[in-house]
């Protein structure tokens, strides 16, 4: 959530030389939003200070004839005028009350659907045809032979079933079998360990369901609430993302500074609607309702997030390097990046079925946006510090299902087999090909 007090403060980002006020309404208009939404916010905040003060006022009058009402009708003077005083006090009173409560809602309201403030080295774009590559690592293989799409190869090695999924449960569900599903489990198990004895995150598993407040916390809700699972007649959803039980894991604490940076390495199902989605990636693993994910998190110090950034982008780049996987670094624009992130790397990883680039990983940088709605703070050492909003940081570590997409395609061989990744074999029982079927 924006900090409406930094909006009214309006002080000047020496980095950039403008006010916070004209970044935000210009981050607002490169995104492709309202700027106009600034100045209504700062008037409805207005308004409704200035129906606190009124309301203030009207109540201390009300003090005072409650007090000549008491002083008359102890000396048995008539106090009727003043009676008929107070019950128009009390009407004004409750009608301000009223009043100031909703124009709080609509301040509230706008407030949590406005997106966070970008970064200013955040690109400036119109779609993803404009977000900057920031570094390529590896180079697709010269296979010596037309590469296929993970699809035919699965399903020709007898271990993606897509048509029984359709069945069972119905469009973009898969049944992963053999082979593919040990590959699936060890490249969890192999994404944990490295993080967690490499990169010195901490391993949790956390509720695979959260509330609505755990939604609203990290973004989801209420601009994106068609994209969860809702469970019926409660208030539980599925997640769409650890990101979402791990940064509430914190949610309405106080930290103290030395705890920072917490990092924490989580995996889960995640299960999205894809409801914007229609017609986008109908086929294969891609975009899937249900799919693994290895998430990272970082609660850090505001004024080290950005280094921390970096950072948790380098270890989600670790497990490609360690693939082998040929991959590239791209710096989302203003109009392609995430509601509520600041700034955001994607990795894409190469897909030689689809001879592109594919979205494997994003790793975000939110500053205070998401801890100003959790309420995550920290205390600062020092006497009479006051508490501060820490910055959450969030990436996949990676996205399992893209991931054995990519292992797939880039380490097919010509008659259809795959070759296990090398760091893999461990995790595969000493598997180094998965063969092709003979029929």
């Amino acid at each position: 959530m924006i900090d409406i007090k930094a909006l009214e403060k309006n002080d000047v980002n020496p980095e950039t030389g403008k006010a916070y006020t004209d970044e935000y309404k210009d981050s607002l208009a490169n995104r492709g939003d309202d700027p106009g939404a600034v100045d209504r916010l700062l008037a409805l905040n207005t308004e409704r200070k200035a129906l606190i003060t009124q309301t203030e006022q009207a109540r201390a009058e009300q003090n005072k004839v409650g007090q000549e009402i008491a002083k008359r009708k102890k000396n048995k003077e008539d106090a009727s005028s003043l009676l008929e005083e107070m019950q128009a006090l009390s009407g004004r009173v409750k009608e301000m009350t009223e009043t100031a409560v909703q124009k709080e809602q609509e301040l509230n309201d706008l407030l949590s659907r406005l997106p966070n403030k970008c970064h200013h080295t955040t690109p400036v774009g119109k779609g993803e045809e404009d977000n900057v590559e920031v570094r390529k690592v590896g180079e697709p293989r010269g296979q010596g032979f037309a590469a296929k799409e993970h699809t035919e190869l699965g399903e020709s090695l007898g271990i993606i079933d897509f048509d029984r999924a359709g069945k069972v449960t119905g469009a973009r569900f898969t049944f992963l079998r053999g082979a593919a599903s040990a590959l699936e489990r060890a490249l969890i198990q192999f994404m944990m360990d490295v993080h967690s004895e490499e990169h010195g995150y901490e391993e949790m598993i956390p509720p695979f369901v959260v509330n609505s407040s755990s939604l609203f916390g990290t973004g989801q809700f209420p601009k994106f609430k068609e994209d969860v699972f809702h469970l019926d007649s409660t208030d539980y959803y599925l997640v769409p993302t650890a990101e979402v039980p791990v940064t509430n894991y914190f949610a309405q604490e106080i930290l103290e500074e030395g705890d920072l940076p917490t990092k924490f390495v989580a995996y889960t199902p995640c299960f999205r609607s894809e409801a914007g989605s229609y017609g986008k990636d109908t086929k294969g693993l891609i975009r899937q309702h249900q799919f693994n994910k290895v998430e990272l998190m970082v609660f850090a110090h505001p004024d080290k997030s950005y280094e921390a950034h970096e950072q948790l982008t380098g270890h989600a780049e670790t497990i490609l390097k360690k693939l082998e996987l040929p991959y590239r670094v791209m710096a989302l624009c203003t109009k392609d990046i995430g509601f509520g992130a600041a700034k955001c790397y994607d990795l894409e990883v190469w897909l030689p079925g689809q001879q592109k680039y594919r979205e494997i990983s994003s790793c975000s940088n939110f500053e205070d946006f998401q801890a100003r709605r959790a309420e995550i703070r920290f205390r600062p050492s020092g006497p009479k510090a006051k508490p501060r909003y820490v910055h959450t940081l969030n990436g996949s570590g990676l996205a399992v299902g893209r991931t054995l997409i990519a292992i797939i395609e880039n380490y097919q061989n010509e008659d259809g087999s795959i070759s296990v990744p090398a760091v893999l074999q461990p995790y595969m029982r000493g598997l180094k090909c998965i063969e092709a079927s003979k029929k």
